[in-house]
């Protein structure tokens, strides 16, 4: 966009929550995209993006705030890529939650719906995620360059969350609103640890540094996870760290170290040792226990993943006789939720892992009618699978954000189960997908339910029922 392009619109006010949690006015006839303003500001927008239909940009000066802005709870705000809607009340994030879902399914999918169920809220607004990964930065985030460019070396590295949209910045977290006790004191202990004994923090761009990332878990049991990534090996300085660890948090049960020497910080592919503890922590949900191990999916927000399973529970509406699958099972969670529910439960995962955890999952709480198989869900997912395994009378469907393929849609529709429960972490492509499944199925519920407090994000639970 050039220079002459760089429009400053004066005196807007927002009219709604739009996509992404950006907010939404109109200027001229089209519309303008703004982070971090609520509806009813009145605002200065200065122009960045600028395409044929639509515009992008952020507020300049506040002239007058919406009666319904409040004051945001992290020193944060703004600067960090998320808890986006803190100057929002809770009530008020619900209600565009809520929304959100209605004109997704309505718009996109064009769906007759029965009336929504009202958005299931968080019990805990606050330190509700049980999981974390902070990343080591050599050249921390710093507004102002005079001061990055006077600051020694070890003042500029950083230990906290990527900026929105630079790959290579890290804001330096001071307290975390997001992860209870004792996250916050790992982080800090582990960044004065490394910074007083010399430790590299992780250069972005060069490649270079020792260490690189840590990944935080806690669960409702008490039990604490730590894993601490380096991008080299080095036996002394990594084992120092690690021992100064289990001193000095004697909360953490499960203390595991990986090495990355790739270009990208995933550790799905990479081996993870425990050094000290178990090798999983414990989640417990009614009578079943589950272990998570450092590289287990198990959904973030622990208090409202059981309120979520019961919805889907409570939707299967089981009577002891069916046949279940469960697509994009994970560590098969909801499958053993379910599963004494059921006569047989049939798991598919992308991830072996995952479906290793499962299996033991299943074999710790004696659950013996689940079977668990892994592999691309397009290609397991056949009429050859359903002739061996059965035809399923219920399949849930837990996919991730981009939904399910076109060809698991084909299969699900020649299958006809009498139910389909979809729950989804994106009612945009929900809609696409039950559009998918054709006229053979009515919508009966939906209910969505708010995972993620001051974001965006919440997962809906749509139930299917075969028409005659």
């Amino acid at each position: 966009m050039g220079r002459r392009d760089r429009e400053l619109f004066q005196n807007i006010e927002i009219e709604t929550v739009a996509a992404e949690g950006k907010s939404l006015a109109h200027v001229n006839g089209k519309v303008i995209f703004v982070p971090f303003a609520v509806p009813g500001d009145v605002v200065d927008i200065q122009v960045k993006i600028k395409r044929k239909g639509y515009m992008e940009g952020f507020v300049t000066n506040m002239i007058k705030p919406s009666p319904d802005r409040i004051e945001p709870f992290c020193s944060h705000f703004g600067v960090c890529g998320g808890c986006k809607w803190q100057s929002l009340p809770y009530s008020t994030q619900l209600k565009f939650k809520q929304q959100q879902v209605t004109d997704q399914l309505t718009r996109i999918g064009h769906l007759k719906l029965p009336e929504i169920t009202p958005i299931l809220g968080s019990e805990n607004e606050q330190y509700y995620r049980n999981k974390l990964e902070f990343t080591f930065s050599s050249k921390r985030w710093i507004e102002s360059l005079t001061e990055a460019e006077n600051l020694p070396a070890e003042q500029r590295t950083g230990l906290g969350f990527h900026i929105a949209g630079l790959f290579d910045k890290v804001l330096d977290i001071e307290h975390c609103y997001l992860q209870p006790s004792p996250s916050n004191e790992i982080r800090l202990f582990v960044k004065q640890f490394a910074m007083k004994n010399g430790y590299t923090f992780f250069d972005l761009r060069e490649q270079t540094g020792f260490l690189r990332t840590m990944v935080i878990r806690t669960s409702t049991t008490g039990e604490v996870m730590v894993i601490v990534v380096f991008a080299n090996e080095n036996k002394e300085d990594r084992e120092r760290l690690l021992d100064a660890l289990k001193v000095n948090f004697p909360a953490i049960t499960s203390l595991n170290w990986i090495i990355n020497g790739k270009k990208n910080d995933s550790i799905a592919d990479l081996d993870c040792s425990n050094y000290s503890g178990m090798p999983y922590i414990t989640e417990k949900m009614e009578e079943l226990t589950f272990r998570i191990g450092p590289k287990s999916f198990y959904q973030t927000n622990s208090h409202q993943a059981y309120r979520l399973y019961s919805i889907v529970r409570d939707f299967a509406e089981l009577k002891g006789d069916e046949i279940l699958y469960d697509l994009y099972t994970g560590t098969g969670t909801i499958a053993l939720f379910l599963a004494k529910g059921a006569s047989k439960v049939v798991g598919i995962e992308y991830v072996p892992e995952a479906i290793e955890d499962a299996k033991i999952n299943a074999a710790e709480n004696n659950i013996q009618n689940c079977s668990f198989f892994a592999g691309d869900m397009k290609d397991m997912l056949s009429p050859q699978f359903i002739e061996q395994n059965g035809k399923p009378n219920v399949v849930i469907l837990d996919p991730p954000r981009a939904g399910i393929h076109p060809d698991v849609a084909k299969v699900l529709a020649e299958a006809a189960p009498e139910k389909i429960v979809y729950v989804s972490c994106n009612p945009a492509t929900q809609a696409r997908d039950i559009a998918l499944l054709g006229d053979n199925y009515e919508i009966k519920r939906v209910q969505p339910v708010d995972m993620f407090p001051h974001t965006h994000h919440l997962e809906n639970v749509v139930l299917l029922v075969k028409k005659g």
